[in-house]
C-alpha cells in the first residue's frame, strides 16, 4: 500500500552565517531594519515538504506518492524523485512558472530566516487527489492554501486517513478552516511553536484537539516530543545527535518516520520515537535529503 504525501517541491537555497543574528539586528530600530549578512555558506538543495517526506519514506523502504506541483525548471528534481523509487505519476509540472524556491539562512545557534517564492507551488490545487485503491494513509503538509484545503476535502471524503501537518502554512488559515482541518483529519503533527498558534486560533487547548483525533504530536525540537492521545499527554525522550549542522528538514524527516509508523500500525509513542531518531540523523548532516538511516528501521 501507497502513501500519498500532499505537499511543496522546492529548491532550497542553504546559507551559512557565523554570527548571531540577535547580535546584528538592533531591537530599538526595527522600523528602520536595514541588515546584510555575509554568508561564506552556500549550497541549493532540492528540498520542499513533499520531496522531503517522500525522501525519508523511501529511506524507509515505504511505497510514496507525492501530489505537488514542479515548475519549468524542476526536470532535475523529477528525474531525482524517480531515481529514488518515488511514484511521481502525479507531479505536475507548470510551464509558466519556476519551482517553489525557498531561501534560507542559518546563525551559528540554528536560528533561521527564511524568504519563499511559491512559484508552481500556487496551482497545486488544480492537481486533485487520484483515485487509486491502494492509497491507504495520507499527509496534508505545507503547500498551496488552496491546494491544502481542497486535498484535505478530497482526502475526507475517499475515506483516507491522513496526518494535518500545517507548519509555515498555518498562518494562511483562520480559527474556522483549522478547526474544519482537524475535523477531518486522523492525526494534527505540529511543532512547539505551531501548537500554541494552533491553540491561540482555534481556541482549544492540546487536550482539546487531541480528543477530537487519533492522536496529536507536538515536536519540542532537542527535547523530544509529546504525544497527545484523547487528552493526555506522553514525552518521548529526544535522541542525541552525532553533531548538529543543519536543521533543514528536520521536521519533515520526523514526519516520515510517522507516517511509516502508522502505515505499519504502531504506537503513536513508537512513531514518535522513530522520528526522533531521524531527526537525529538529519539535524548531523546538510541539506533536507543528504542523510542515510542505515539500516534503521524501528
Amino acid at each position: 500500500m501507497a502513501i500519498l504525501v500532499c505537499g511543496s517541491l522546492a529548491f532550497d537555497t542553504i546559507m551559512t552565517f557565523e554570527g548571531r543574528f540577535a547580535d546584528q539586528i538592533l531591537p530599538d530600530q526595527l522600523h528602520i531594519l536595514n541588515v546584510s549578512f555575509l554568508v561564506p555558506g552556500l549550497r541549493r538543495d532540492p528540498g520542499g515538504c513533499a520531496g522531503n517526506i517522500a525522501y525519508g519514506l523511501r529511506q524507509l523502504g515505504a511505497e510514496v506518492v507525492p501530489l505537488a506541483a514542479l515548475g519549468s525548471d524542476g526536470a532535475d528534481y523529477l528525474e531525482r524523485m524517480r531515481g529514488l523509487g518515488v511514484d511521481t505519476r502525479h507531479v505536475i509540472s507548470v510551464p509558466d512558472a519556476y519551482t517553489a524556491q525557498a531561501m534560507i539562512m542559518t546563525d551559528r545557534d540554528n536560528n533561521q530566516i527564511t524568504a519563499f517564492h511559491p512559484g508552481a507551488m500556487s496551482f497545486a490545487h488544480q492537481n486533485p487527489v487520484p483515485d487509486r485503491r491502494d492509497l491507504s494513509l495520507g499527509i496534508i503538509a505545507p503547500d498551496g492554501r488552496d491546494a491544502m484545503i481542497s486535498h484535505a476535502a478530497q482526502l475526507d471524503a475517499a475515506g483516507i486517513p491522513f496526518v494535518f501537518d500545517p507548519g509555515q502554512g498555518l498562518p494562511m488559515f483562520n480559527g474556522e478552516e483549522l478547526r474544519r482541518f482537524i475535523a477531518q483529519a486522523s492525526w494534527v503533527a505540529v511543532n512547539d511553536y505551531e501548537g500554541r498558534m494552533l491553540c491561540d486560533r482555534t481556541g482549544w487547548s492540546l487536550a482539546d484537539i487531541s480528543r477530537q483525533v487519533r492522536g496529536l504530536i507536538v515536536t519540542l525540537g532537542e527535547h523530544g516530543c509529546d504525544v497527545w492521545e484523547q487528552g493526555e499527554s506522553t514525552r518521548v525522550p529526544p535522541v542525541q545527535a552525532q553533531a548538529v549542522v543543519d536543521p533543514t528538514g528536520c521536521g519533515d524527516a520526523f514526519r516520515a518516520a510517522l507516517l511509516h509508523g502508522l502505515s505499519q500500525g504502531w504506537s503513536l509513542q513508537r512513531c514518535a520515537a522513530l522520528g526522533n531518531r531521524m531527526g537525529a540523523l538529519k539535524i548531523a548532516v546538510r541539506g533536507p535529503q543528504n542523510y542515510a538511516l542505515n539500516g534503521l528501521q524501528g
